[in-house]
């Protein structure tokens, strides 16, 4: 249950055996359902969720009702509304369950907690943050700078095999384009 989230870990940080005990101790884990909320916009987010089975997203829903994927999280991955939990104020996104999905996860306060007890966990919580606002910044530069059918190459890189596993509308809102032009562009692709 342990294994993916503590390779993780690996990839920035070593943890000994008695600093991977006092994790587990304080993880949390829990299932969710397909379309099932984790998070809605104005709550607070107070947990960050690692995705051990399954696809989160986080996304944003606009003043008509309109949905707007910033980013999924399939296995290995991280989802939370950083600036909501990073300050406990009001979320701007909502983040829920594409797929049945597994997550273990940490609340605020207890990461807070295992920041002054395994000082090395702020090292790689901080390089977690570094790569999601670097990639938040290719996303944004991709969006204002290259074609659609560019975009969706980005795509299939980064979310290897996530394009078998969700709808084509939630990678269409993702690419900011409609389903009709994803179906496109994919049909050019064949």
């Amino acid at each position: 249950m342990y294994e993916l989230i503590f390779a993780n870990f690996a990839l920035h940080i070593k943890l000994d055996v008695a600093e991977i005990e006092q994790i587990k101790y304080r993880l949390q884990s829990k299932t969710i359902k397909k379309k099932t909320g984790l998070l809605s916009a104005g709550a607070i987010c107070r947990n960050i969720y690692f995705v051990n089975k399954g696809c989160l997203r986080i996304f944003n829903v606009d003043g008509e009702g309109e949905e707007h994927n910033v980013s999924f999280c399939p296995e290995n991955w991280w989802a939370v509304d950083i600036s909501s939990f990073s300050h406990q104020t009001p979320a701007f996104y909502n983040i829920d369950a594409l797929e049945d999905t597994e997550v273990s996860y940490l609340s605020y306060p207890v990461l807070e907690e295992l920041y002054i007890a395994i000082p090395k966990l702020e090292r790689f919580f901080r390089i977690l943050t570094q790569n999601g606002f670097h990639l938040y910044q290719q996303r944004i530069t991709s969006n204002l700078s290259k074609s659609a059918e560019e975009r969706y190459t980005l795509f299939q890189k980064q979310y290897p095999k996530l394009e078998q596993r969700i709808t084509q509308k939630q990678i269409a809102s993702y690419l900011g384009i409609t389903p009709v032009f994803l179906s496109m562009i994919r049909g050019r692709n064949t």
